[in-house]
């Protein structure tokens, strides 16, 4: 799963037209096999690989600057109450970013410097969580153990894959997961997840991988793609979008910080590296068990055979007949 990250970049052609300037070294590739679709599939992570800036920070926080100033609480919404674990949120980062990171953070008396800009991180016209939000690449969701399990409680929500923030706000992880295949109220998936936010112990770090197809270069994605727009997108221009999923307990409050880290691999960098082959028979692999439940939400009920077929003559393999 692991590639090391790069910002170096061609332009590709496929099909005989111009695909654009792609980035051609992929971060992670959880398409490969190593994380299955409609998993927990939690890993330990070490500290010091908790939030992973790269030569996109700069770009990416001032994308979350204009969001927020554009959708407001569409992508920035807190309960009252929550401004001590807030403060919790931010005091966390403004130590660990510089410590980890000092070529890209740098601490500078109320200010942290940013890969070119600076947050103030004293200034009160902004509530904590959005002064913190503006540090990472990451979204941050704060999640609070109430009568009904844990809840969103607060979140900088920048760049949705496909849901509202204003939806799930407030609701506890079964009615957030509700039209999760295997996710459901009741289910195994559902009791794990509120036993292991029961259990998560402050200072452990886990990680867990997402990913989906969409048919855009867009980081701000709350409204999946009609089928009407995605027959306009042939499979070779799609995307895949890979989620990087943190969860901690913060140590004070008890709350939990989730974070979310959103990379946009080019289907057409993915089948240019050196081991295309297998990343395009794994992909293919996982499409094709997807159940049409899975499908359907992962929006790919009316491309997927188009994908399959993509892959499939990249590996060199005719698709099997179904």
């Amino acid at each position: 799963m692991f590639q090391e990250a790069s910002t170096n970049t061609r332009r590709l052609t496929g099909a005989g037209r111009d695909v654009s300037l792609c980035r051609m070294t992929l971060a992670y590739t959880p398409y490969d096999g190593s994380s299955k679709p409609f998993t927990i599939g939690l890993l330990q992570l070490e500290p010091e690989r908790w939030i992973e800036p790269d030569g996109d920070l700069n770009e990416q926080v001032l994308l979350k600057r204009s969001l927020v100033a554009q959708h407001g609480e569409l992508v920035l919404r807190a309960e009252a109450g929550t401004e001590e674990a807030q403060q919790e949120v931010l005091d966390l980062l403004c130590d660990y970013l510089p410590a980890y990171h000092p070529d890209s953070y740098r601490a500078d008396a109320n200010h942290i410097v940013v890969a070119g800009g600076d947050t103030d991180i004293a200034d009160e016209s902004m509530m904590p969580l959005h002064r913190a939000g503006l540090l990472v690449q990451d979204d941050l969701v704060i999640m609070r153990k109430g009568d009904n399990g844990w809840r969103i409680a607060a979140a900088f929500l920048a760049f949705p894959s496909s849901w509202h923030l204003s939806e799930k706000f407030g609701l506890p992880m079964d009615e957030v997961h509700a039209h999760v295949p295997g996710f459901e109220g009741g289910s195994r998936n559902a009791g794990l997840i509120n036993r292991m936010f029961d259990n998560l112990a402050p200072g452990r770090i886990v990680v867990r991988w997402n990913w989906s197809v969409n048919w855009s270069h867009a980081l701000y994605h709350p409204n999946a793609k009609s089928a009407e727009e995605k027959r306009g997108v042939p499979a070779e221009r799609a995307f895949i979008r890979v989620e990087r999923q943190t969860l901690r307990k913060l140590p004070i409050s008890g709350d939990i910080l989730f974070t979310i880290r959103i990379y946009l691999d080019p289907v057409a960098a993915i089948l240019a590296q050196p081991n295309a082959r297998e990343l395009a028979t794994s992909m293919a692999d996982q499409l094709e068990a997807m159940s049409d439940a899975e499908t359907a939400y992962k929006g790919l009920t009316e491309k997927r055979a188009e994908m399959v077929a993509l892959l499939r003559k990249t590996e060199g393999v005719k698709t099997a007949a179904r």
